[in-house]
């Protein structure tokens, strides 16, 4: 391979982990200031020396937050191109954005206004993606930024949607729109609150000091899938009486997210429920995904770090957590070896603590004659420190030299000051995810991670994840926070509401 084409292999593979987990947090050994500016630079670097790349690494599995920053850039930073270039990437642009959730589309938006940016291009994206939405609902749900983003771009409304928008309720000034009327009535009579979408009817339920267990009963109907988890996990906190969600519904991240937040005891008493919900998740998880694996062992992290930050308390021990039931269910026969739990410790019982003491674990795990070895650590080995890299360097050159054992490390934190996350070395291939569902598509990518894929392969792989995004509905079920869901709309129905609107360039 030639010298700059290598270089700009691991210029691409280095952006594309970052974009599988970055998310501008904090983590255990960094803050939130310099993931942004790390990523504030791979973005605008990566953008302006490889842009048809950069565009297409939208199709690649990358999260959310990565693919608003790239949107962003992309509409924003104008580029001499090729017309089938130009269509491709605003195809791209397009369907990403409509497979995003939508508060994120919003605040990308609200981005671009905050650069000044109103060029016919962005303000054609602007009007297209609101085309599509229920205007009404959204000017309730996402009042201030549709306000600025109409404002910025001077686009034109319903008059009923304008006069919300621009213009102070009083209480004589009825709306048209139904959805409208609620609001403005909510104000005044409680009974209207339950009218609304829950995240704008929690503000009123404050003002009129409605008591907390009435109205999470009366504002049920109104309440998204994602809005009942996120309330029956923070009631482990409160008295309150919030009616059980369907745990089998949701990610295998979200679940152990989940379990781990609930009190040793509650933890132990809903231990069947919370695994039996975990394997009906991974079991959805790898339905949807092609890749199946042999003899899988999976050498998994649990020391004292994996506790997370304040932004991300437990989080990168619940993706280690949710990897180990997604191996053990996309495996023929598998293996998985905490770093400080007894063996055979089912996921649920693991807890962080410990020094990271890596190096036994993997040679045990060697014993087992994988076909594959999975590592999954955030790569700050201290027990003792760079062990496992001597091991592994000295495992591929003198005992496994033609790697019949493939060995990859899964790393769920991102490292502002490398740009990227710790590895351990080049003997061990490294990928990151934030999401444990990523972790399938991830290990497909982990071939360009190794010094031996070419530049070339990089983007005939990214050609055909294209393909595949534009043949098919949103990666993941459901977006996180899909703030207009079937119970929600069927309520609204219901009601007779008369909801809707269009927007006009």
């Amino acid at each position: 391979m030639l010298h700059t084409e290598r270089i700009e292999r691991e210029d691409l593979v280095l952006f594309i982990n970052a974009c599988l987990s970055a998310t501008s947090q904090a983590e255990f050994y960094e803050d939130a200031r310099g993931q942004s500016l790390a990523l504030d630079f791979l973005h605008e670097y990566v953008c302006r020396h490889y842009r048809p790349l950069y565009s297409r690494t939208l199709a690649a599995g990358i999260n959310d937050h990565a693919r608003a920053r790239i949107v962003t850039e992309l509409i924003c930073s104008p580029a001499k191109v090729s017309a089938s270039e130009r269509a491709t990437e605003a195809r791209l642009v397009a369907t990403t954005l409509s497979r995003m959730p939508p508060q994120r589309v919003y605040h990308l938006f609200e981005r671009v206004c905050g650069r000044r940016v109103t060029s016919r291009r962005v303000r054609a994206v602007v009007s297209e993606w609101l085309a599509t939405r229920d205007l009404a609902f959204d000017a309730v749900k996402y009042r201030r930024a549709l306000r600025t983003i109409v404002g910025h771009f001077h686009l034109r409304t319903p008059a009923d949607t304008g006069r919300f928008l621009f213009e102070r309720h009083t209480r004589d000034g009825r709306y048209e729109t139904a959805l409208f009327e609620s609001w403005r009535q909510a104000h005044y009579a409680k009974a209207s609150v339950y009218e609304l979408p829950y995240s704008v009817a929690v503000g009123f339920a404050r003002k009129h000091k409605i008591p907390k267990d009435e109205f999470l009963e009366k504002i049920a109907p109104m309440m998204t899938r994602s809005e009942r988890f996120r309330t029956q996990l923070a009631a482990r906190r409160a008295a309150a009486d919030v009616a059980p969600v369907d745990l089998s519904r949701e990610s295998p991240t979200r679940i152990a997210l989940f379990s781990y937040a609930l009190e040793a005891r509650a933890r132990a008493e809903r231990r069947d429920e919370l695994l039996a919900a975990m394997t009906a998740s991974v079991a959805r998880v790898c339905d949807r995904s092609p890749m199946k694996f042999g003899r899988v062992v999976a050498v998994l992290d649990n020391s004292y770090s994996t506790l997370g930050s304040r932004e991300k308390r437990l989080r990168p021990l619940a993706v280690t957590a949710a990897i180990d039931a997604l191996l053990r269910g996309a495996s023929r026969a598998y293996t998985g070896l905490w770093t400080s739990a007894p063996e055979d410790s089912l996921w649920i019982e693991v807890r962080p603590r410990g020094s990271t003491r890596l190096a036994w674990k993997v040679l045990e795990a060697l014993e087992h004659k994988p076909e594959l070895v999975v590592i999954v650590s955030d790569g700050y080995e201290n027990d003792p420190p760079g062990a496992l890299a001597s091991l592994l360097s000295a495992y591929r050159t003198s005992v496994d030299r033609a790697r019949a054992v493939s060995i990859v490390h899964v790393n769920p934190v991102f490292e502002a000051t490398s740009f990227g996350a710790a590895s351990f070395g080049p003997s061990a291939p490294m990928v990151s995810v934030r999401d444990a569902e990523d972790v399938l598509t991830a290990l497909g990518f982990a071939r360009f991670a190794d010094d031996k894929a070419t530049l070339g392969e990089l983007a005939r792989y990214l050609d055909g994840r294209v393909e595949e995004f534009f043949g098919t509905r949103g990666g993941r079920e459901e977006s996180e926070d899909e703030e207009r869901s079937n119970e929600q709309a069927e309520a609204l129905a219901s009601r007779g509401d008369a909801v809707g609107g269009e927007v006009v360039s």
